[in-house]
């Protein structure tokens, strides 16, 4: 028997029943309608009605946040350090990693349903200045994240325009079409949008895939004379060389979190995992056949931006969405105006959708090493989101487990790995970064602050 915790807001402890809690495919045992009514959004017909995110919708709007970012990452670079055989063995290790921890936060959703993010789950557990902490990571993790977004979509209007235009105004167009999409108030109707968003991505993926088999070298390679191609089975990186790329692939599949204001927006949060299971099937795996989308040059590069800019787009629009719905959820929690349509409710969703879409605009293009910012906010961010607070979570709801039998007390030592694993990786992951970024610098690597310059080589 373990203590639950059901409150009315995560700062309201008002209530505490006891419930049986079982780990793995259980949950707690307490009345359906008794969770119904802590959770965050209400079932409506007066209001504005969140809770219309079906599971099957909850499934592609999962996939779509995490897959279509390593299309445009440092991913490839990344296995070439670890070697096929070491790069293959992490991509699995950590998708199966960051889909337990998923589980780890949706199942304390589940038990806890007044919270909305992980920084409602951080209340819970360790107080305010928790909640802050989790709450500043999250926010700098997803505003980044529409920031890949912004960058992603201007590459590909670089592509298909054979660079017409400076790379800034791509940009900023980018930034509408994706701040557009992202102020769509509710996940169910974002949720069409991914649909289209993943299948645009998929394909144009699908295209590349063949494509380079149809190619003598690949477009970035040297056009005449021999080359190598660089491909081994096992590599000997070094310390640094191999916690970055590491790093690089954790945060791949890192975006977890994000899950979780879908969860609160389900027709009904128990049914999470249905969705994380079609989820994980679907993807697991996929990262290895992902080359970048320009990979195999000329027409073949055209064709795969064009389809994929969709998917691109939606991308971007879900990081921006979940970042501006925690706000928007913070600023209206437990007034009239969270589920109503009043000028206020307006106006404080588009304010914080607009606001947080120009400032991921302006830190895409004033930080000249973006790229490698994005692997520093991986290591600070999402290695404590992903790693060591569901750890956290889990011990707080399992607590009595240190004392239990042999099984117990296993499962409660793993995750005490999972607390000390999440800050090495922040720790280790922090300084090689650092240290890759000096390396950038010191070898001319990094360009200037809003650069005209085209990101998408289409001299190749």
């Amino acid at each position: 028997m373990a203590a639950v915790v059901i409150s009315g807001t995560p700062d309201e402890k008002t209530d505490t029943k006891s419930a049986s809690i079982r780990n793995g495919s259980e949950t707690a045992s307490i009345n359906d309608a008794e969770l119904e009514s802590h959770e965050v959004f209400k079932r409506t017909k007066d209001g504005v009605s969140f809770r219309n995110v079906s599971w099957p919708f909850a499934a592609v709007i999962f996939l779509k946040t995490i897959f279509a970012t390593g299309v445009l990452s440092r991913f490839p670079s990344a296995m070439y350090s670890l070697g096929a055989l070491g790069g293959a063995l992490s991509v699995v290790g950590w998708s199966f990693m960051n889909t337990y921890t998923a589980i780890i936060q949706g199942d304390f959703k589940t038990r806890h349903p007044e919270c909305h993010t992980l920084a409602d789950m951080g209340y819970a557990v360790g107080g305010v200045w928790l909640k802050e902490l989790i709450g500043a990571l999250y926010l700098i993790a997803f505003v980044l994240c529409a920031g890949t977004g912004i960058i992603g979509l201007s590459t590909g209007f670089n592509a298909l325009s054979d660079h017409a235009a400076c790379t800034v105004w791509w940009a900023f167009l980018s930034t509408v079409i994706i701040t557009v999409a992202a102020s769509i108030r509710t996940l169910r109707n974002i949720g069409w949008l991914t649909w289209v968003g993943f299948l645009s991505i998929f394909t144009a993926v699908f295209i590349v895939v063949i494509g380079v088999t149809t190619v003598d070298r690949p477009a970035a390679a040297p056009q005449t004379g021999d080359f190598d191609l660089g491909y081994h089975v096992i590599a000997y990186p070094t310390f640094v060389e191999g916690m970055t790329a590491t790093v690089t692939i954790f945060v791949s599949s890192a975006g977890t979190s994000a899950f979780l204001p879908v969860i609160s927006e389900m027709k009904n949060p128990r049914d999470y995992r249905k969705a994380l299971y079609i989820f994980v099937y679907r993807w697991t795996g996929q990262w290895v056949a992902n080359p970048s989308l320009g990979s195999a040059g000329g027409t073949i590069k055209k064709v795969s931006y064009g389809i994929g800019l969709i998917g691109l787009a939606v991308s971007g629009c879900l990081y921006q969405h979940v970042a501006a719905k925690y706000l928007f959820v913070r600023i209206l929690r437990n007034t009239k105006h969270l589920q109503s349509n009043t000028l206020i409710h307006w106006g404080t969703w588009l304010g914080c959708s607009v606001s947080l879409g120009a400032i991921a605009f302006i830190l895409a293009e004033s930080i000249a090493i973006f790229n490698y910012l994005l692997s520093l906010v991986g290591s600070i961010c999402f290695a404590p989101m992903a790693i060591s607070i569901p750890g956290v979570l889990w011990l707080f709801d399992f607590w009595h487990y240190r004392t239990g039998n042999f099984w117990q007390k296993l499962q409660y030592f793993f995750h005490c790995f999972l607390v000390i694993l999440g800050l090495f990786i922040t720790v280790g992951g922090t300084y090689s970064t650092i240290l890759a970024i000096k390396d950038a610098y010191a070898t001319g690597l990094i360009g200037s602050a809003f650069s005209c310059a085209d990101n998408s080589n289409s001299g190749h």
